[in-house]
């Protein structure tokens, strides 16, 4: 036991724990942090290993000297085993992603202060004998954590190994190497699949409030298909979008530790509640399908890293993803940056308490404005392709309406201010406004089909109604965080001119189907729409 006790390994012991939210992350079996990097892996990877490392070293330096100096060896103990309740306290809220309100780690905090003084001071032999087996206990504990800190920075090598290669260059399909058309007919009229990110049709078109003039989407409502009970294919981004590729029923994803390969969880058709993991193959989705219509394929998209996962069924691609990464480091930061960032992380677990009504205000200012980069990039990425008509097949994934807010509808200006969901809504009928404006100068809006449709609905309670950014607009829109997981659905035929709406339950996972049947020239009218809606799975 006195192995575990020594300096060393307890120091990689605390180690350990104070580093996990930082780490966490990195050794997920998803390997979420590391699929949605737009940089390279190591602006991750090398900070947070060398800052273990040091830290370490920092510890177990510190502990060795203490060692023969009792005097200074209780009063580090004591601060360790004081500061212990607070810092685990916001470690478990950071991991499990919980918003627990500021007083109650002030209180452990000052709860566990007051106790550190209460020894110091205090002459009780009782007491201080109390403390040194709670010292050895906890020296011990700490010690065979070292076990699995050892196990982590194996692990945290090997994933670093395995995302090298991670954002390298990549070939996509040659354009005019099209497999061979199933049918001799002509090509059909291009095809614009528009998704705006967290779209609701409940705050679209009907509980909109009144102050919210969406002009542009009412306007594609006169000339365009409504559905109004689309069956979303899920809650989170991450397998909604390839669900909606592949037609395949999806509830979880995880990334391959190289981030170039997607594994989703199936639910079996003939028995909802049985799943299996499959990986995704892009020459099993629209694209290629696409592809074999003799259509070319193009996206500029948000958040998933498109560009990397379907590079052999698509001609063009560009995608923007500009997140903070862990321990709010940043892929355009320079290595001693990064490696700076990870220990005030640290030190805002060990001696802060949770986030002050101030600092979510920044947290916030600070996300949008990350969100207003990704959408300002992804607006001129998107121009270039909206405008030029040889990409046949166009997917566009934008970044709103979904939070944090990034637009003033009241002044019509970005912002990295207060800003809500409905602000955003209003930025993406400007969008949808802008889109419309391109093809129309091009004189392609007629013959276009264009889809439009949110990957999932305004998730109110499931996620924001909980966060510092909820706002009391918010919640008056949403008749009081009420959750309607209906994604707004509307499709656009070409020279369509008269409006229509599918009322009956419509499943978003269809859509791969939708555009089959588009592009086998099967849909000429929204009577044509509706029939064929009409014999697709209603889940």
């Amino acid at each position: 036991m006195k192995l575990f006790t020594h300096p060393v390994p307890v120091a990689l012991g605390l180690t350990t724990l104070l580093t996990l939210p930082l780490v966490g992350p990195l050794i997920s079996v998803q390997h979420t942090e590391i699929y949605h990097l737009h940089g390279n892996a190591s602006a991750v990877f090398l900070p947070v290993f060398l800052f273990i490392l040091l830290l370490w070293i920092a510890f177990a330096v510190v502990l060795q000297l203490t060692r023969t100096r009792p005097g200074l060896h209780f009063i580090l103990w004591a601060l360790i085993l004081f500061l212990l309740p607070s810092t685990a306290l916001k470690i478990w809220s950071t991991l499990l992603s919980l918003q627990l309100p500021h007083w109650i780690s002030l209180l452990v905090f000052l709860c566990a202060f007051a106790g550190f003084f209460v020894l110091l001071f205090c002459q009780n032999s009782a007491l201080r004998n109390a403390f040194h087996r709670v010292q050895q206990l906890l020296a011990t504990m700490l010690g065979f954590a070292s076990l699995t800190g050892i196990l982590i920075l194996c692990q945290l090598g090997w994933f670093a190994f395995q995302a090298r290669h991670l954002n390298d260059p990549v070939r996509f399909h040659a354009s005019g190497l099209h497999g061979t058309s199933s049918s001799t007919s002509a090509r059909p009229h291009r095809i614009i699949w528009l998704l705006l990110d967290e779209l609701s049709y409940q705050q679209l078109y009907e509980r909109r409030p009144p102050d919210l003039e969406l002009l542009a989407f009412d306007r594609l409502a006169q000339q365009s298909t409504l559905f109004t009970h689309t069956v979303p294919a899920g809650l989170m981004t991450e397998y909604v979008i390839p669900s909606l590729f592949t037609g395949l029923p999806v509830d979880a994803m995880r990334s391959s530790p190289d981030g170039r390969t997607i594994l989703l969880q199936v639910l079996e058709s003939d028995a909802p509640y049985i799943t299996h993991w499959q990986q995704v193959d892009p020459a099993d989705t629209v694209f290629h399908d696409a592809l074999q219509h003799r259509y070319s394929t193009a996206i500029a998209g948000w958040y998933n890293p498109y560009c990397r996962v379907f590079a052999s069924v698509l001609d063009r691609c560009l995608w923007a993803q500009r997140s903070l990464l862990v321990g709010d480091m940043s892929e355009d930061n320079s290595l001693t940056r990064n490696l700076l960032m990870p220990l005030h992380h640290v030190l805002d677990i060990a001696l802060r308490s949770l986030p002050t009504q101030r600092q979510a205000a920044a947290a916030n200012a600070r996300d949008a404005a990350i969100h207003l980069q990704d959408y300002t990039e992804l607006v001129r990425d998107a121009d270039s392709l909206v405008n030029d008509p040889s990409a046949d097949l166009l997917y566009l994934h934008m970044p709103v309406p979904h939070p944090v807010g990034i637009y003033n509808r009241h002044t019509r200006q970005f912002t990295t201010g207060p800003a809500t969901y409905l602000d955003n809504l209003a930025l993406a009928d400007a969008y949808l406004a802008h889109l419309r404006q391109q093809l129309e100068q091009s004189s392609q809006w007629d013959s276009t089909t264009l889809l439009i449709m949110g990957d999932h609905s305004w998730r109110t309670v499931p996620i924001w109604t909980g966060t510092s950014a909820w706002s009391p607009e918010e919640q008056a829109a949403s008749h009081g965080g009420q959750f309607d997981d209906r994604p707004a659905y509307i499709v656009k035929l070409p020279n369509q001119h008269t409006p229509a709406r599918i009322e009956a339950p419509y499943a978003a996972r269809n859509t791969r189907a939708l555009l089959n049947a588009l592009m086998d020239q099967r849909i000429h009218t929204p009577q044509d729409l509706a029939n064929w809606a009409a014999t697709q799975p209603h889940e």
